[in-house]
């Protein structure tokens, strides 16, 4: 096949349904898919396909320190992925999804998937995206992350991403362009209080409104990277890392878990007990 022909519309309301059909097909296929999302364009893979979560890495030139989050269809989907969520996550999701929310939680150790080195966390998020909630109600959780090679833009459009990945993807999935705005907001829920990891299109006054008596804390790190001194501004993407990665240490040689697709600095890690 051509690989123009590997782009499908979704534009139109008839196409869009044979082109998510033929989406899901791929996925369980054990074969990547490029899908619109409410940020940009996003890369995936059924998340329990070992190969297939590999096989979007490589399309990406991108190493298993950088784990993809996970995208859920619903809310009711995190009891499979995730042990001991906190209420406080619980009302986040309640609150906040489907939109730019994702939040790290402990995985469930039972599961059979290899994201990455993901040090017993997972990130969780709810798209806010007709097409790409549609394909996951079809396949379920999906390990998804930025529709680009690694320190290329990321995609805006399904043309874009069939620029960069070529014949890697076997289905591209067009909706139009995407605005590439903010990206997601990233709460780590693995201790008793939550602390943003990453300031995005969510603002952590309109999350700490929602608490209650529930402290929302900052990472050391965390902040918008529009902010003085910030250094440059993260890819607005699926995947949830804080800075490049060749300007931020790893979270490998330190003990405690380090969120997942998150690059942590040194000394921002927090600790969760066993």
């Amino acid at each position: 096949m051509p690989l123009q022909d590997r782009l499908l519309d979704c534009t139109d309301a008839q196409k869009r349904a044979e082109a998510i059909a033929k989406a899901a097909e791929v996925v369980r296929d054990g074969k990547i898919l490029v899908l619109p999302t409410d940020t940009v364009y996003g890369v995936g893979a059924d998340a329990f396909d070992v190969v297939a979560v590999a096989m979007v890495l490589a399309a990406k030139h991108r190493g298993r320190e950088m784990p993809p989050p996970v995208l859920v269809p619903d809310a009711r989907t995190v009891d499979g992925l995730a042990i001991e969520v906190p209420m406080y996550a619980r009302i986040l999701m309640r609150q906040f999804w489907p939109g730019p929310l994702t939040l790290v939680l402990r995985s469930q150790p039972s599961l059979h998937w290899d994201l990455g080195e993901t040090n017993g966390t997972v990130a969780l998020r709810m798209p806010d995206d007709e097409v790409a909630l549609a394909v996951l109600a079809e396949v379920g959780p999906m390990a998804v992350t930025s529709a680009n090679v690694t320190g290329r833009p990321a995609a805006t459009t399904g043309q874009e991403a069939l620029d960069q990945l070529g014949g890697a993807v076997a289905v591209y999935l067009d909706d139009g362009a995407r605005t590439g705005g903010a990206p997601s907001t990233i709460v780590d829920c693995t201790a008793q209080e939550p602390v943003v990891l990453r300031v995005g299109a969510l603002d952590a006054a309109r999350i700490r409104a929602v608490l209650g008596t529930t402290v929302l804390h900052d990472a050391p790190f965390a902040g918008s990277a529009a902010e003085e001194g910030a250094g440059p501004p993260p890819e607005p993407v699926e995947e949830a890392h804080v800075s490049p990665v060749a300007e931020q240490p790893t979270a490998s040689a330190l003990d405690g878990l380090r969120p997942s697709g998150v690059v942590v600095p040194g000394g921002a890690v927090r600790t969760v007990e066993p």
